[in-house]
């Protein structure tokens, strides 16, 4: 559950140094206090994470995002305009912010986001803290859109949940990085490069070099344990046949082809699929528009 007292036993836990597992929109969420040192290594222990990978901060607002990061006049614009919710932005860290340096891997710039699920937004406002918080899973594993995924996971190792149902969005956030001469697009998600291009009035710059500032950069990401075959249309008798549209397969991502629906879907249709008692999974093409960029690059990574 999610109600008042398990708030409470959550802000409790996480001012002493403990990681909890929170929802969101996007993902369920490892949080710990993001100027906690010790805290943040207890995420990385948790999730066997590279500590070259760096963290998402959550925030209340934009004006507590100010305290971590530096906001020309494009950061703040996407922030007004899709905070609260599912983009992250890699912005310039300020010289006195109160992260721990693993939070950031070192890099002088910090991932931030301002979350809008009431249950991630209440832990912020009454433990005040500033929470780092990765999916709350193994690394490179399913990404967790429910409560079950996380135990699924974590197994005797998982900590505290707290349990508000399935996630709205089911994708990680976009992840974008705010340059002197532009904008760069790290990691696709619910936020499309359309709508960020057009309030911007500028594409965005190409990603040419291969450093981590940002979580799902890694060529294998979001992987389930067994092979995973993409644009498959008829799967073969030892596949789980995930499909999308007419296509049925053994589970659908969307029968009415509604990408917004199959993204919602996608995380928890992989777990179904890597519990099944079939060797290995197909997934039918999903149209590379929208959103549904953001799901095939999902999908490449958990097939790497």
């Amino acid at each position: 559950m999610a109600d008042s007292a398990a708030i409470a036993e959550a802000v409790e836990r996480l001012l002493v140094g403990d990681v909890v597992a929170i929802p969101t929109e996007t993902v369920y969420g490892l949080a710990a206090d993001a100027s906690n040192a010790e805290a943040v290594a207890q995420i990385y222990r948790t999730k066997g994470r590279p500590d070259f990978n760096p963290l998402i901060v959550h925030v209340p607002d934009h004006a507590a995002a100010e305290r971590l990061a530096q906001f020309d006049d494009r950061a703040s614009m996407l922030a007004f305009r899709f905070w609260p919710g599912p983009l992250t932005l890699v912005l310039p860290l300020q010289p006195d912010a109160p992260v721990a340096k693993a939070v950031t891997a070192g890099l002088p710039t910090i991932a931030l986001r301002c979350p809008a699920h009431p249950v991630m937004q209440a832990v912020l406002r009454q433990s005040g803290l500033f929470l780092a918080a990765p999916s709350a899973n193994r690394s490179g594993g399913i990404s967790p859109t429910r409560a079950e995924h996380v135990a699924r996971s974590f197994g005797d190792a998982m900590p505290l949940v707290l349990d508000a149902g399935p996630c709205a969005a089911g994708l990680e956030s976009t992840i974008v990085a705010v340059r002197e001469n532009g904008w760069q697009l790290l990691r696709p998600g619910p936020v499309t490069a359309d709508e960020i291009a057009h309030l911007l009035g500028e594409p965005p710059l190409p990603v040419t070099e291969a450093k981590f500032e940002a979580p799902g950069q890694l060529a294998s990401h979001y992987a389930p344990s067994k092979p995973v075959r993409l644009n498959v249309t008829e799967a073969v008798s030892d596949e789980w046949h995930i499909g999308y549209g007419g296509i049925a397969g053994d589970d659908n991502l969307s029968t009415e082809g509604d990408l917004a629906e199959a993204a919602a879907h996608l995380f928890d249709a992989l777990h179904k699929a890597d519990a099944s008692a079939k060797k290995a999974i197909a997934i039918t093409p999903i149209p590379d528009e929208g959103i549904g960029v953001a799901i095939n690059d999902r999908l490449r990574r958990a097939a790497a």
